[in-house]
């Protein structure tokens, strides 16, 4: 029994959000207030976690990433993770996180059994930065980067870019892969909070790539079957890659390869879809193959595609917090 919908599209990535605490207030993901957080009792247990990623395992998924809110603010995050990547069948452990926390902690996940991490970073100029963070915190965040950097824990660098704001950046993020050996992905904003005029901050990966090319020469990058949706170059005469990833230019959905199951244990096939489903009442049985074939038929439902670029329909307004970044 594989996941696979009914478009064709073999499902093997599950995104788990394991609370929506966090330490940031980035403009696109939550509204300056903050969001009201779930109770401890609303968010699931690790035991339960561990109960879907091994329902999920069991139907061919090969990928699990554990992201937020920021997961690195929950007590007990770094054992639940060991136990992860303990299952039997799953080829990869990643991890999102903003990268605060991680100077103090980069040893023990990469001890863990994590072998990659996304690291959120916008800007790289301080005042920029805490306006898109609401938080003065980027030397923590550097020095996350430099701790993971430095004991070779694989890393990306997602860069949400917007016009305006941080698209004077961009060469400088590039320059990044000059001396690390990491990945610096350019991501184009999505309209999760849907702000007013929002259209008017989204710089089409098309644009950000055809400014690389005036600097750099780009050799495109084959990256397997796990892959997420990003296109990745590898840049001459550099240690690490650039990527981009367009959900509204390019329209990734026909390449979607994920799940996603939110802190409260609802599951997303498609992070723009208000269809969302409880697994809390599944949970209690405690039941492997019947969590399976749950995921099995929700799974068979997943749409092809999202509505962004549809003027006739549009999603709820969300936190990334609350669904999982």
């Amino acid at each position: 029994m594989r996941l696979s919908d009914n478009f064709g599209r073999k499902i093997n990535y599950l995104r788990l959000s394991v609370t929506d605490r966090c330490n940031m207030r980035c403009v696109y993901c939550m509204p300056a207030g903050g969001i009201d957080k779930l109770s401890h009792t609303e968010i699931l247990s690790y035991e339960q976690f561990l109960l879907i990623a091994r329902a999920a395992v069991s139907l061919g998924v090969e990928k699990i990433r554990v992201t937020g809110g920021e997961p690195l603010v929950r007590h007990g995050i770094v054992p639940f993770l060991e136990q992860l990547g303990q299952l039997t069948g799953l080829k990869q452990l990643v991890l999102t996180t903003n990268g605060v926390k991680l100077s103090g902690m980069a040893q023990a996940l990469k001890d863990a059994g994590v072998q990659r991490l996304n690291i959120s970073l916008d800007s790289l100029q301080p005042e920029m930065f805490s306006q898109l963070t609401r938080k003065n915190l980027l030397r923590e965040v550097l020095n996350g980067i430099d701790a993971a950097e430095k004991i070779g824990l694989t890393y990306k660098i997602n860069m949400v870019v917007m016009r305006g704001r941080n698209d004077q950046e961009i060469l400088d993020f590039a320059a990044l892969t000059k001396s690390r050996s990491c990945t610096v992905r350019f991501i184009e904003y999505m309209p999760a909070l849907k702000q007013q005029g929002w259209r008017s901050l989204v710089v089409p990966s098309a644009e950000v790539l055809q400014q690389l090319q005036q600097h750099y020469i780009l050799e495109p990058v084959d990256r397997g079957g796990l892959a997420g949706p990003a296109r990745e170059f590898a840049l001459a005469g550099a240690q690490g890659r650039i990527g981009v990833i367009d959900p509204l230019s390019g329209h990734f959905c026909r390449d979607c390869n994920r799940i996603r199951i939110t802190a409260s244990g609802q599951v997303r096939t498609c992070l723009f879809s208000d269809n969302e489903f409880d697994l809390q009442p599944l949970l209690k049985l405690n039941n492997v193959e019947k969590l399976a074939l749950q995921l099995k038929e929700l799974v068979s439902d997943k749409p092809a595609c999202h509505a962004l670029n549809s003027s006739g329909s549009e999603h709820s307004a969300f936190s990334m917090a609350q669904i999982g970044g």
